[in-house]
Order: structure tokens, then sequence, then C-alpha cells
């Protein structure tokens, strides 16, 4: 019954070496597609009405949350349509991943692993209903809460469902329209159609076309004519299935179908054969009555042909066991794929007819034996035996099992199945068939044995009746004939049509049990990963690999010969057995399934639990984070309607957490996920989860409007309001379930998303991946957050991590981030850096000094431990009395050591940050002057203190002789304690150590000789004196900055470096003058007197930097520690961190060379990295500013640093070809060669001789030189 060419699926084909096609757009327009001419959106339908149902559902269970008291019988209803609904996605899911799935996934790999995973996850929810009504059942008090929690599960899997389908709907469905045919997608149908058990089907389908509308329905039926092969009868029996009366199709059980009830053993015989009367096409009364528990006195009874049914599977099962111990014995293998197709088979209707015998036979027979002594029963396949055959038959060839091994275990495997199968078979025989034979009419035995057919998909029962009737005489094929004939009277006639139909293609002989065997050999051999017969020969071993999802029922009418042979029309029913090893062996899928498997995702465990850390931990540590407050917003969301007061921390904690996520899903899509993709072979393995992020936003916006809202109704009941109270509190509560209801679904949808990801992408990249290209996307995903971003996640991040994490993400930041300042930017703001250094200090101790630490201590502390101290106590103490004796004496300065803490404590981001406050408060500018006057009495004591109490490890270096100091710095050298860094770091310390000291003795005495009232520069500068703008001619700005080098008043540091001959250092400046009350006072954004009423000194102010702006929009980069010129990172700029620069996002493809910027202008001799003007990147990979470029370029066309060209020159180097060829070289010259270097390929070659130019013969460049 061909249903069109069968996509090809499985392992069939080598695997392809070309790229895959391209995937269409997500969100391909579907919509407006003929049914008819894309059968595959026959699917589509089952997701409206999956949709409806849940709708309806939520609706219903809404209704009874508002109700104190229910009935027993609403909530049994509820449960019974719950449970068609899990049946019905369970089949659902499981055809998409046994037939659709695999069929595209040999077309476009890795796009549909991730839709099953969400299959499973999608089946968890359902245990979560099934609690709620199970508490629903058992209460029988207020029914409200148990209620409430239902709606909150079944809206969450509302929003799960819908949007897995919603996602399918984007990606998978436009693909199937764009890689098969109409007639393919139509087989595709047929095929899951055929893999549904028949009781099921007639259920699932009438449910699904009774949420169409009348013209939806014509379509759907036209459909279905294309889907169903053109057969008389099997078009006859498919459309009766929708044709049925709604009523007489679902009688007293409603629409959610009883083919469910029986199969889940809800449903006693007599309630499954009023259901079976009621689809009778003609049911009289005394035919109804005979039906009931009425003996037969003799002649044919139905059931006795379950004894042939009995006799032909033990034949076969015996054959087959022959044939293994033969295989075994002889060590040839070539029959071997065959006896593995033939036990599949086998092993699909033993399945099927151990479910016919738990759900049919075995209660009825429990119902018959009341009164009599009861026997007890087993089931005919034990799960773990039928599972441990099934795990061989489709045994994976990653386990690499040799052939030999794999037949003994398969022979031992199928004795002992054989043993237990004739066991129960003898037991049905001599117990079961015979009591009931005794109590029931031959219309009940009828009526039994077409129920359990029914219990088979159609496409297996067409394989098994073939099969069958193939080993029957005449007199048993006329009396199986007659049995099915009168089942069908009570049932579909239309069905018990075709099967008799079948039954007669068996016994005539059109399908013999030998071609059954050939037929279901060809079909294996071209879907499964069984070698032919010549690669056996060539392999010494052999290893089955992936299953064969797709059995396809030939029955032949041929004779096979190899000069020849005729045949007549092939029909082809299709049937997966891999779905129902979904319904009824989840375990044994795992090892059968062709797609990838995954391992379960460790919600809990910390990722270095099992193995040291790697730079793409530093995602997993971001999911444990965003989990654990995922978790908080949904505890806190359940509160909020008893407890206002949470509603703001709630608020803010939301909105981080959203901007956070939205942040990491932008650098996942954008870095991480790219370079997955880059490897080739998982080329589209994450579409869908940026679909996902897609999703995932619209939902945190919907989230966002809800608690707009609730702002709103929160500031009324907040203020007691008691003329609003009733309405506005009623509103309130309703919004605040609404967002509690929306907060779990935003938890289970991310928490699925983001163990998806752990399961199936992370891994790839720590396999696939090495450590130094994991650090660089971990590095490039860094360098697109901008500081502030940073300052609010690291604390979060932290909060959610153990000690031993914080220290191991910060080691992945540090490595990611090596060649930057970010260490430094670090240590400038987070307190939790210091514990964090101090807790590895013991393992960590030759980490390089930071850049504030007084290298004069770094130097006396190392000498002090190392025992220096001593031999020169005596003459510190000397040195200290005729040194120091006069600087005792000297005025100390006005720095405030407070107001430099209080100082680093301000925000970095002032123009970003609304707590940034002033730092004196609003007091009189009188009283601020006595304070500052104060302060500056108390300054000068301190310093008098610190001075005369100097530490004498300190003050030792300053009177070593020069063979002490060589002795001290041979000493160091030899310490194989220290690395190299710290080595030359206090060597070099040691050598200056007389010149730093003279240095700080000057800068202190220059900062003592000065009072508050006589800094000089104390009075406004203008960067536009004709509209009184405050500022310089390098910035606009509202304030001065003391230079703590000179204790001079500057507008900027580029003022007081045109001026000086030493530069400010800017990180070192802790007061600031307000340019309009002139007032010196500690730095800050804002004027601290109260005269300037908390005046802004600039729009932007960087508290690291003490850096003003109040023109440009600047940011501050983390990595160059800097602030810079631009929106930010992420926005219009990234940080390179090899590069250590901040680029343009143009630039995200460029040369990267290790520290780059971090060098001189070949040109001017500027330090690039810390200058201001624009700078040019050059192909070769070297800098140089942009003006410096334009004036070398006048003159020169190569590289001052590589002499590689600057660019392409192919015209010149045309220009330089028509000349030479103009020339003409002189005789005794002619003929010559040269041996040259070309500066652009880096090549020997040699050239003709001349005097100036000479081409490279390898790329024809003439930027050579003689060798």
């Amino acid at each position: 019954m061909g249903g069109g060419d069968v996509p090809k699926c499985g392992a069939e084909e080598e695997e392809e070496t070309a790229e895959p096609p391209p995937l269409v757009a997500v969100g391909g327009a579907i919509s407006g597609v003929a049914l008819v001419e894309a059968p595959i959106l026959l699917l589509l339908q089952f997701h409206k009405a999956v949709r409806e149902e849940l709708t309806e559902l939520r609706r219903i269970a809404v209704e009874g949350s508002e109700k104190r008291n229910c009935e027993q019988e609403f909530v049994l209803d509820l449960r019974r349509r719950f449970e068609f609904l899990k049946l019905f996605q369970k089949y659902h899911s499981a055809s998409e991943d046994e037939v659709i799935f695999l069929a595209l996934d040999v077309h476009i790999k890795n796009v549909v692993c991730t839709y099953s995973l969400e299959h499973k996850s999608i089946e968890d929810l359902f245990d979560n209903i099934f609690h709620c009504l199970n508490i629903l059942t058992k209460e029988d008090e207020d029914l409200s809460k148990p209620f409430q929690e239902l709606v909150f599960c079944i809206g969450t899997m509302q929003t799960t469902i819908c949007q897995h389908m919603l996602k399918e709907e984007k990606q998978v469905f436009p693909l199937l329209m764009q890689q098969f045919t109409s007639k393919e997608q139509a087989s595709l149908v047929w095929q899951f159609m055929c893999s549904v058990p028949i009781i099921l089907l007639e259920d699932f389908l009438p449910w699904m076309t009774s949420f169409l509308s009348p013209d939806e329905r014509i379509d759907y039926m036209n459909c279905i004519k294309v889907v169903v092969p053109k057969e008389n009868l099997l078009q006859e029996v498919v459309i009766s299935w929708f044709d049925k009366d709604e009523q007489t199709s679902f009688g007293a059980y409603g629409k959610h179908g009883k083919g469910t009830h029986v199969l889940n053993g809800l449903a006693n015989f007599e309630d499954m054969l009023k259901m079976c009367a009621s689809e009778a096409c003609y049911v009289d009364e005394q035919l109804l009555n005979k039906a009931f528990f009425i003996p037969t006195t003799g002649g044919h009874n139905p059931v006795d042909g379950i004894k042939l049914w009995h006799g032909a599977i033990r034949k076969d099962l015996k054959e087959i066991l022959e044939e293994l111990c033969q295989i075994r014995s002889s060590n040839s293998f070539s029959t071997l794929s065959s006896v593995v197709v033939q036990l599949k088979f086998f092993a699909d209707i033993l399945i099927f007819y151990s479910n016919a015998l738990d759900r049919i036979f075995y209660p009825l027979w429990n119902e018959l034996a009341k009164g009599y002594p009861s026997l007890s029963y087993e089931p005919i396949l034990d799960g773990s035996q039928i599972e441990g055959l099934q795990r061989l038959l489709y045994y994976k060839a990653q386990h690499a099992l040799p052939l030999k091994n794999f037949v003994e275990k398969l022979c031992g495997e199928m004795e002992s199945f054989s043993r237990v199968i004739n066991k129960h078979l003898t037991f049905l025989e001599t117990e079961i068939f015979p009591f009931i034979r005794m109590k029931c009419s031959q219309e009940r035995q009828q009526l039994l044995l077409y129920k359990s057919l029914q219990m088979m998909p159609l496409g297996l029962l067409k394989c098994m009746i073939t099969w069958f009737s193939a080993h029957l005489s005449e007199d048993e094929s006329k009396s199986l004939l007659y049995s099915i004939k009168q089942g069908g009277a009570l049932a579909n006639k239309s069905l018990a049509s075709l099967i008799c139909e079948w039954v007669r293609m068996g016994y005539s002989g059109k399908t013999s049990v030998e071609n059954f065997r050939q037929g279901l050999r060809k079909m294996f051999d071209s879907r499964c990963s069984f070698p032919s017969e010549q690669q056996l020969k060539e392999k010494s071993s052999y290893r089955p690999l992936e299953t064969n999802s797709v059995i396809t029922a030939n029955t032949h009418t041929s004779s096979s010969s190899s000069s020849g042979s005729t045949s007549t029309k092939t029909y082809d029913t299709l049937y997966s057995s891999g779905i129902n090893l979904h319904v009824f062996f989840p375990q044994t899928l795992k090892i059968s399934s062709t797609l990838p498997t995954f391992p379960s995702g460790n919600n809990g465990a910390s990722p270095f639990s099992n193995h040291e850390s790697r730079p793409m931990d530093h995602i997993l540590f971001f999911h444990k984070a965003l989990k654990k407050d995922l978790e908080h917003l949904v505890l806190v969301s359940a509160t909020l309607v008893e407890n206002h007061g949470v509603f703001p921390d709630f608020h803010r904690r939301f909105h981080l957490v959203r901007f956070l996520y939205q942040i990491h899903s932008d650098s996942e899509d954008d870095i991480a996920f790219p370079a997955l993709e880059a490897k080739g072979k998982f080329r589209n393995i994450s579409n869908s989860y940026a679909i996902d992020h897609k999703l995932e936003v619209e939902h945190f916006n919907k989230i966002s409007l809800i608690l707009d809202e609730i702002c709103e109704l929160h500031l009324l009941v907040s203020r007691g309001d008691v003329d609003a109270w009733g309405q506005k509190m009623l509103k309130y509560r309703q919004t605040c379930v609404k967002l509690h209801d929306m907060c779990l679904s935003m938890h289970k949808i991310l928490f699925d998303h983001i163990n998806h990801e752990e399961i199936e992408l992370w891994p790839l990249f720590e396999e696939h991946f090495s450590i130094q290209e994991q650090e660089k996307i971990i590095g490039c995903m860094l360098g697109r957050i901008r500081a502030e971003i940073l300052q609010e996640m690291i604390p979060w991040l932290m909060a959610y991590l153990t000690r031993e994490e914080q220290r191991a993400i910060m080691s992945l930041w540090r490595k990611a981030t090596k060649n930057t300042m970010f260490d430094e930017w670090l240590g400038e703001w987070w307190e939790g850096m210091r514990e964090l250094d101090r807790d590895t200090v013991e393992t960590e101790s030759n980490i390089l000094p930071s850049h504030t630490a007084d290298p004069l201590e770094v130097v006396s502390a190392y000498l002090s431990r190392e025992g220096f101290d001593d031999q020169v106590c005596k003459k510190n103490t000397e040195f200290l009395q005729t040194d120091f004796d006069d600087y005792k004496t000297k005025p100390t300065g006005t720095v405030d050591t407070d107001d430099k803490e209080e100082a680093l404590n301000k925000d970095q981001y002032g123009h970003q940050s609304s707590e940034c406050t002033n730092f004196s408060g609003k007091v009189h500018k009188k009283r601020f002057n006595e304070i500052a006057d104060a302060t500056d009495q108390a300054d000068k004591q301190s310093k008098a203190v610190q001075v005369s109490q100097m530490s004498e490890h300190e003050d030792h270096l300053l009177v070593m002789n020069q063979e002490e100091l060589e002795a001290a710095i041979r000493r160091v050298s030899r310490d194989c304690t220290l690395d190299p860094g710290k080595k030359s770091y206090i060597i070099q310390n040691m050598l200056m150590s007389r010149w730093i000291a003279t240095q700080q003795k000057s800068h202190q005495e220059i900062t003592f000789s000065h009072n508050r009232e006589e800094v000089p520069g104390q009075f406004p500068s203008y960067r536009d004196p004709l509209k009184l703008t405050f500022g310089c001619k390098h910035y606009k700005r509202s304030c001065k900055l003391l230079a703590s080098c000179c204790n001079k008043l500057y507008a900027c540091r580029y003022c007081h470096d045109d001026v000086a001959d030493h530069p400010m250092e800017r990180k070192a400046t802790t007061k600031m003058m307000c340019m309009k009350c002139l007032i010196i006072q500690p730095i800050g954004p804002t004027c601290s007197t109260v005269s300037c009423h908390d005046r802004s000194m600039a729009r932007y102010y960087c508290r690291i930097c003490k850096f003003f702006d109040d023109e440009r929009e600047i940011y501050h980069c983390p990595y160059c520690n800097l602030c810079r010129v631009g929106k930010g990172l992420g926005i219009d700029y990234f940080h390179c961190m090899n590069c250590n620069a901040c680029m343009s996002r143009s630039l995200s493809v460029h040369i990267c060379r290790e520290k780059c910027f971090e060098d001189f202008c070949p040109i001017c001799h500027e330090f690039i990295f810390t200058s201001s003007a624009p700078v040019k990147a050059l192909p070769c990979g070297h800098l140089m500013h942009s003006a410096c470029f334009q004036d070398y370029t006048c003159t020169h066309y190569t590289c001052p640093v590589c002499s590689k060209s600057l660019g392409d020159m192919q015209v010149y180097f045309g220009m330089i070809d028509a000349l030479l060829a103009e020339e003409k070289m002189p005789d005794e010259y002619a003929g010559q060669t040269q041996v040259i270097l070309c500066n652009d390929c880096e090549k020997r070659g040699s050239a003709s001789f001349h005097w100036l130019y000479h081409k490279c013969p390898c790329c024809g460049s003439f930027n050579t030189r003689l060798l």
C-alpha cells in the first residue's frame, strides 16, 4: 500500500563531506500553504488541537478554583482528559522523534536533537498535573488552593508546550517542506498513522478534527486522501474513523476517548464491550444479550485460533534459535542480519500481544473467575528480559562489541527468552483460554480477538497478519476469516474487511514465509546498519550499528532469480517500532536511538566536582547563579499577595536577572554559538536555542508589563488609601497571582533551556575546543560587557557560588584577561577581590605586586624576610638621625586619608548611578572652612608622626653600600622561589631605591610647604570665556584637580603636563576645586558645598580615573582600566583580550597581536595605549597614529617595523613592470640574477639583475631586498 516514495532514514548513507544545506529563515511562512501541497502540515492540526484543549482545561481548572467545593466527578473528568492528552502527547512526541526527526536529520544535521530533549521535559510536566489531581481526589474540604496549584501547573504546561510547538513551526516544518517532496511528506505522515495502535488512532483523529472549522475539515479530509495509499479498503477504513458521529464515537467517555481507558486499564470488559457495541453498524437486542456471559455448548470457538498463532510463534522462534546456534558454531555470519531482523519483528509482535493480554484477556479472566479458585499469572514479557533482548537487537557500534561475542550473548539471551515465552504460551493454552472458551459466547470471543488486534498499530498488524496467514492450512484460514468477519459485525466492518484481505493475500501464496523473511531482510538492509555479506567477508569482526526505526512490510509476488523476475504490485505499509519503544520501553530507546544521546544534567552539582576548571565553566557558573535567582523570584512572587513589602526588592532583582540574562543570551548568539558552528559538523546545532532566546525576551517583556501594573497598585495598597482599598486590593491580588503564574512558567522555560544547553552544547566545547580556544571565547564574551554591568554582575554571581567556585571563576577570568588590566580594575573597587587574594596568598605567593604598592615597601619586606635587617640596623638608625631631623619639623599637606578612603567608595559612574552623593553634606560655607582648617592641622601632626615612626626595614635600603647592594641582588637572583617577573621587579627597585626615596621626599616637601589658602591656581578657568563655560581647551568641566605631585590646581592632567616637567598621576588625585565656589574638597561627581546645591561637576565622572567630561560620550573600559571615548563595550566597541585594546565592533575580525597596543607609534614614538589620537591598524598588524600614517605614506609604502606593504600595490608594481620593460640592460649585466628575500611573502628567490627594482618570482611584489 504505497504511500509515496519513502524518505531515506537511518544510517544507510555514508556521512556526507559537503556542508549541509542552509536553513530557511526562522519563521518561514507556512501559513497559506494548502495541506494537499504540503501534507506534513497535517501535524500542525494536532498542534492546534493541543493548544485549544489546554486552553479549555485551564478554563475549567480556573472555574474549579473559584468554587470552594467541587464534585468528585468534576475532578475525575479532568483526570480522564489529562490522561488522554498525556497519551496523545506521548505518541505525538514519539512519532516526531522516530519518524519526522530521523528523516530530517538525514538531510540537515543537528536540528532535531534539542526538540527530542524538550519532549522529555514535556512528559515530566504531566507528573505535576496528576500529583495535583491526586490531592484533589483525596481532599474533602476547601479545594480552592489545590485547584490554584493545578491552574499554575496547567499554565506552566501550556506555556512550555506552546513554545515548543511554536519553535517547531518556525524551524522544523519549513525545513521539512524544503527538504521533502509532497509524496515524501505524505509517506512520513502515513508512517506515523501506521505506528499508533488502532484503538488510539480511532480516538485521536476524531478528537483532532473536532477542533476544526467546516472549511478546515474539508481541507483535512482531502489531505487524508492524499496521505493514505490508493487502496479502496484502506481509504475506507481511515475515512470511517473521521466520519463517526460524535455521540456514537465517544459515548459516555466524552471526546477524550475510550481507547485511552483500555490502554490505561481503567475500563473493565463490560465497559469495553458497551463501547464496542456503540460503534456497531447495527446492533440488535438479541445479539447484545448473547454477548454477556452466555456459555457455548459446542461448535467452532474463535479463541482456538490463538493456539494456531502460538504454534507459528514457537516454530519461528525455534528456527531462529537453531540458526543462531549454527552461526555460533560455524563462525559464519552471512545470515546474521536476517536473523536479527526477524527477532526485531517478533519482539514487536510479542510486546503488543503482551499488552493485549494485560489490558483485555487477564481482566476478563479475573471477572469470569470470581467464585473459582484463583490462579496467579505473570505478564508474558518480563520488562527486564525484553529490554535485555532489545539492547542486543538495537546495539550501537560505539560499544565496539566483537561479532563473535555479540552472537554468543544473543544466543544466551534468546535461549532464556524462548523458555519464558513457551512457558507463558503453555499457561495461556491450558488455563486462560479454555476458561474463556467455556464461559464466553462465540460473539464475545470474536470481540476479544478483534479488540486484541486493535491494540496493534496498523502497519504492524498487516505484517503480522500476512506472516501468520502463510503458516495456515485452508481450513484454518477459513476459520480465521469467519472469526474476523463476525467480530467486525460488532465493530468496524471496514477494518474487518481489510484484515480479511490481508489474510487471503498471506494464505494464497503471494507471500510465503521465505519470501516474507527475504522482504524483511531486504527492507532492514536498506535502512539499518547491518553490513552486507560482502562487507562481512572483508571484516573479521562485525559491530551492529544503530537501530532501524522504520520497518516496512513488503508483500512481494516474485520468483527470485538472478536472470529475471516477475513481480506484481507491491504494497508497503510502514510502521516505526521506535515509537512504541518510546511508550513501552523508554530505557531501551536510549540504546536504539539513532539521534545523538546525552547524559542527564546534574542541576545541583558543582562543575568542579568531577574535573578541573575549564574556561567554559564560566557559563556553568552563570547558569547556577541564574537558576538560584529564578527559584528565589518564584518563591518571592508567591508571597507578594500577603507581603507587600518585598515587592521593591522583587522588582529590582527581576530587572537585574532580566538584564544579565539578555547580555548572556546575546553573547551566546553572537560569540559562543557561531564559534561552535564554525567547526563544520555542528552547523545548525544552536538555532533552536537562538529561537529560545527571542521567545524568552518576549516572556520577560510580558512579566515586565505585569510588574508595571503592580507598581501602580502597590503604591495605592502601601499607602492604605481607604477609598480605593477594596477594588484596588482585589485587582492587586489577582495581578500578583497572574505574576506568580508567569514566574513559574518562566522558571520552567529557562530551567529547561539551561539544562538542555548543558547537556547538548557545552560538552561539545570541552571536547572540541582547546583550552586556549575556550579562553578566547570567554574573553570575547567578557570583552562586550561594560564596566558598570560587571560591577553589578560580579557580586551577584559570587553570592551564589561557594568559596572554591569563587576562586575557580576568578582564576578563569584572570587567565582569559591575562593581557589586560582587568585584575587592576577589579582591585580598584571590589572588596571581594582582596578577600579572595588573602585566601590564595599562600598558594600564589609569586603574584606580581599591584602598581599601587610602594616599591620600597615591597623590597624591604622581602629583605627583612631574608634576614638583611640585622646587618644594617645600626646604619639605619644613624641615617634616620642625620637625614630626617629637619624633615620632621616641616609642615604637613592637606591630603586627608579619611577623605581618600571615602572617595574610593564613591560610585564610579556618576551619570548612571543615582546613589552618587556628596561627601560633606549640606553645611554652611563658613563651617566648611573651619572644618578644613582643623583638618589641615590634623594632617600636619599626622605627617610628622608618620615620618618619625618610619619603619627600619624600609630605611635600611638608603644606607646600603655598593658591596651590600650587589650581595643583595645576587641573593635575589639565586632565589628559586621567585618567578622571573617578581625577581626583576625587586632587583629593579633595589637599584633605584635611593632615587625613589629622594622623589618621595621631594614630593612630600612640596606638599607640606603649602596650606589650603596658598594653593596656586585657585581661580576658575574657562573653555569659552565669552559664554563663561568652565573648563579648559581640552575638556569641558566645572572643577579643577589638585595635583598630588606638586600641590597645584589644574583644569586637567594635560594642562599640568604642558607646564610641568613630570606627568600628573591622575589616579593619585584626591582633591578638587569647584570653579563656582572655589572651595577645595574631596573629589566627587558633585560639589559638596551648600551654596552650590549639589552642582554637577560634569555629565560623566569616573572615580577610578578621576576624570570629568561634560561634552562627549565616555565609558570606562575595565580591561584597559582607562576611560575611552564612545558609547561603551557591547554597543559600539569591544575589547580584544589578546591585543588588549578597545576596538570598533566593525573590527571583530582583525589581525590579532598580543598586547599590540602596548607599544609606541613607530613615527612619533608616543605610547599608543594611553594616546588620545586616532590609531591606524596596518594590514601586517602593527599600529601607528592616523595622522602619522597620512604623513608617512606620502613617501613610503612599507611598514616601518616589518617592511611589509601597507596595501594593495598591484597598480604601482604594474607601473614598475612597464618601466622595466622599456629599459635595456647593458650586455655585461644581461642574464645575471640576484638572490632576494620578499618582504611580503617572506620567500627566497632569484630576480634579474637591477640596481633598484627586484621582482619576487613567487608573489610578483617589488617589496624585496638583496641577500
